[in-house]
């Protein structure tokens, strides 16, 4: 017989169990739970906690990260004909005990990785009791601190001893908020024979030949032959196939698939996404033997022994696989230690973003949210999403996601800013939860790199963790050691990091920009923005500004009356130490001085968004001596002033339309060098790029004071720097004049299309120092289908000028932000709402803003 499944996912209830925090209203009571779910989302769904995201709830729920509890469902069971019977938890958070009718199961301690029960002699006709019981991460992770003593971290809690999401814990943008619970589906599989535990398609292109080594590992019920069959369909010379029989006792097959000139999956921008299905069946042999009937049809046997046919199918795995190779070149040159991602051959310049969890509580982000989110990648231009190692190993539908949108992805493995103890019982479940991971994510090709672990090994060499930890493990033994071991053995067409950042040998300090990754934090922590120019990195793999999240966010999340940077909701929801202190010093060295929280919510806002802008067009204007950057960071996991592009509502921030700017294929960008400022064009296409560069030195009022135009050719996937001439460079009158410089193949200028990315500014002086014409324009409001367009005119120059019109209806969205026109430029909004807006309201203060309106 086929394989069954039969989810239990139905009749769930939740106990809190008794404990000294537990409220007197909860005790005893049964909830009802969703499962999939956690504690949190079930009690929220009963109305017995207010909302962790808002004000400051969150403290007041840490009991329940101290508490245990468990979950309770009944199922009636007719019994099975057959040889097994499975439960199988795809995911437990964490500390778990399994009881079915009071028989226990198993206990886990794990979040990333699966359990599976043979159940077939506990289950009894008619009414089974299954029960979870869920101990207090905080307790399992501070007894085993104890037990195995305590090793620094970058926060005061324990999350670096239990294998489960390190930010659940709190970090410098998420709240503290442990959770519990059935996180993954639960099912009860019935099962004969043998079952494919596990399938690992491996692709390789050589010579124009598309390889697929489908390698199958069994489960067994019993010890005899099986036949395993795989079959990849959609190639232009039919589909290919191979069938093997496992002999009895054995568990393990290799399948070879080949195909002629396969269509490559590539990158979003470099190629297409095709991806190939590919089906692998196992199957009885005794049973097609039997369908066979070779005393009918003498062929027929060796039909069905070929391709693995008959009715005798015991199980089945169906994935898309795409064709691509990946590689990293780290060979030494005269400059260090290059990181480039190539892929097909090709060298990629990385346009990233780093990915946290989307949500504190991961069973809320559906299908239809990871694609809304990747979208948002997409539309801001990045080919690369690291998923961070504070979270968790992302989900089949992020990775298939990302496969068809052509979305590189960096995996994390699950370790971030602290020590790790090597010691049991963690080393047993690393492996385990790796080995699991690294199958499951087999043969997905935006998949292209492994990545031991974030930020440890440079804390071990720069945080001061050495005195604590006074010989003590620290978890280098797993990125060294068993993490790359286990990467290379089960998929090794995937590279493999030991960190991020990492500069590839053991003798040179993990951070130096030159060579491998970089994380650059001292510019946020210590200094302004424009210090990212120092640094020419071969790969900043991390680096970020913060500020608040959309006002509609927080209307939505904070009850202060009135909001102010430091009122008390605005203050719990930044979690970055002396984060209010380096937002004012972002102000202070560029800006003027903000005259109420509005200004202050807009103007920081727009130093995230050049201070990111500024990093991202520097590192592209030295490629490729650099050759990627990945900001810190494009999403939130709920409502907090943060480094996210993204907010936590699913908010753009002006940050994104920057990213979109910075990140696009071709980008014209003025830059200070040693021997004075240039522009660089940068061409990340296959085409040439031919332009030329118009430049002009004017006062802020738009009088030209000198002008230029040079030609630029920059052939494909490269970048050119052209030096501005001196009469350009050198302002008559700082406070009053800039540089724009507009690639004349674009014609941007002429269009109106001010902000555009073939065209650039360079103002000689800080906005809080320039000599402003007081804000000047005219607007028109058209309602049009989905919305509003609303049509600027500058009279003055108009810098940075935002449109906010969540400020009017928290679901309203706009095109474009953070536009700088000319004196006699246009620029055009398109609104999308269904609601009716005020048009006066849409065209002023608070909504309409420039930087030159705060004066």
């Amino acid at each position: 017989m086929t394989a069954s499944v039969r989810p239990l996912h139905d009749g769930w209830t939740l106990r809190a169990e008794p404990g000294p925090d537990v409220p007197a209203e909860l005790i005893g009571v049964a909830v009802p739970a969703t499962v999939p779910g956690c504690v949190h989302t079930d009690l929220l769904a009963a109305g017995l906690i207010p909302d962790p995201y808002l004000d400051a709830n969150e403290t007041a729920l840490s009991w329940i990260g101290r508490t245990d509890w468990t979950y309770e469902t009944s199922f009636d069971w007719a019994g099975a004909d057959t040889e097994r019977v499975d439960l199988v938890c795809a995911g437990l958070d964490t500390v778990a005990t399994v009881l079915l009718n009071d028989v226990e199961l198993g206990r886990t301690a794990n979040m990333h990785r699966g359990w599976r029960y043979d159940v077939r002699a506990t289950l009894r006709p008619g009414r089974n009791v299954l029960r979870v019981r869920f101990g207090s991460a905080y307790r399992y992770a501070e007894a085993m601190r104890d037990r195995l003593g305590d090793r620094p971290n970058a926060y005061p809690e324990p999350f670096n001893f239990i294998r489960k999401m390190a930010c659940n814990f709190g970090w410098d943008w998420g709240p503290n908020l442990v959770t519990a619970g059935i996180w993954q589906p639960i099912s009860v599989h019935c099962w004969d024979t043998a079952r494919l535990a596990e399938v690992r398609p491996l692709v390789t292109v050589e010579e124009g030949r598309g390889r697929v080594a489908v390698h199958v590992r069994l489960d067994r019920a019993g010890d005899g032959p099986v036949r395993v069959a795989a079959a990849l369909t959609g190639a232009p010379d039919g589909p290919a196939e191979a069938a093997v029989t496992v002999p009895a006792g054995e568990r393990t097959a290799v399948l070879d698939l080949t195909v002629a000139d396969p269509e490559l999956w590539w990158p979003r921008g470099y190629g297409g996404q095709p991806r190939y299905p590919l089906a692998v069946t196992l199957h009885d042999t005794d049973a097609d033997a039997a369908d066979a009937d070779p005393d009918a049809d003498p062929d027929a046997a060796a039909d069905a022994d070929a391709g693995g046919g008959g009715s005798g199918e015991l199980d089945r795995v169906d994935r898309l696989i795409g064709f691509r190779t990946v590689s990293l070149e780290t060979t030494p040159d005269a400059l260090g230690t290059p990181f480039t991602l190539v892929v097909n051959g090709r060298p990629v310049f990385v346009r990233g973003a780093n990915w946290i969890p989307d949500d504190a509580f991961p069973t809320r982000v559906t299908r239809e949210r990871y694609a809304r989110r990747l979208d948002q990648a997409v539309g801001a231009n990045l080919n690369l999403l690291r998923v961070w190692g504070g979270g968790r190993y992302e989900s089949d539908d992020f990775y298939d996601l990302a496969d068809s949108l052509g979305l590189l992805v960096q995996q994390d493995f699950l370790f971030a800013c602290a020590a790790y103890p090597e010691e049991g019982p963690f080393p047993a479940e690393v492996a385990a939860e790796a080995r699991e991971q690294v199958a499951r994510l087999a043969g997905h090709p935006s998949l292209v790199l492994w990545t031991g672990c974030n930020e440890n090994i440079w804390g071990f060499h720069d945080w001061d963790w050495r005195a604590p930890l006074a010989g003590r493990s620290w978890g280098e033994g797993y990125y060294l050691d068993l993490l790359p071991g286990i990467v290379a053995e089960l998929d090794p067409t995937v590279p493999y990091w030991p960190g991020s950042p990492w500069s590839g040998r053991a003798d040179l300090h993990p951070n130096d920009p030159g060579h491998g990754t970089m994380h650059i934090w001292d510019v946020w922590n210590d200094d302004d923005y424009t210090k990212y120019r120092q640094y020419v990195p071969r790969f900043a793999a991390e680096f970020g500004w913060q500020a608040p999240p959309a006002y509609a966010t927080l209307r939505r999340a904070l009850s202060d009356e009135p909001l102010a940077h430091d009122s008390p909701g605005m203050a719990h929801h930044q979690k970055a130490i002396d984060g209010d202190r380096k937002l004012q010093r972002g102000l202070d060295a560029h800006l003027p001085a903000p005259r109420d929280f509005d200004d202050w919510h807009y103007l920081t806002q727009v130093v995230q968004a050049r201070a990111v802008a500024c990093g991202i067009e520097h590192f592209r204007a030295h490629r490729p001596v650099c050759m990627g950057t990945i900001m810190w960071q494009l999403n939130d996991c709920w409502p907090v002033t943060s480094w996210s592009a993204v907010d936590g509502d699913g908010r753009r921030k002006p940050l994104w339309y920057a990213l979109r700017r910075s990140y696009a294929d071709r980008l014209l960008t003025v830059q200070p060098h040693e021997g004075g400022l240039v522009v660089v064009a940068v061409n990340e296409t296959a085409t040439p790029w031919a332009a030329e560069v118009a430049l002009v030195r004017l006062t802020l009022d738009g009088e030209p004071r000198a002008k230029a135009s040079l030609p630029a050719r920059v052939p494909a996937y490269s970048a050119v720097a052209l030096p501005v001439p001196t009469d350009l460079a050198d302002p008559e009158r700082p406070r009053n004049e800039l540089l724009l410089a507009d690639a004349e193949s674009a014609g941007a200028a002429r269009r109106g299309e001010a902000g555009d990315a073939e065209r650039a500014l360079w103002f000689f002086a800080e906005d809080r120092d320039l000599e402003w014409p007081v804000a000047d324009y005219t607007a028109e409001v058209d309602r049009v289908t989905g919305g509003y367009r609303v049509r600027v005119n500058a009279r003055t120059l108009l810098r940075d000028l935002t449109l906010l019109p969540d400020r009017l209806d928290p679901g309203a969205t706009v095109d474009d932000a953070l536009r700088t026109l000319l004196p006699g430029e246009t620029a055009t909004f398109t609104v999308s709402t269904s609601a009716t807006l005020d048009p006066a309201a849409l065209v002023t203060r608070p909504v309409l803003r420039c930087i030159n309106d705060i004066r």
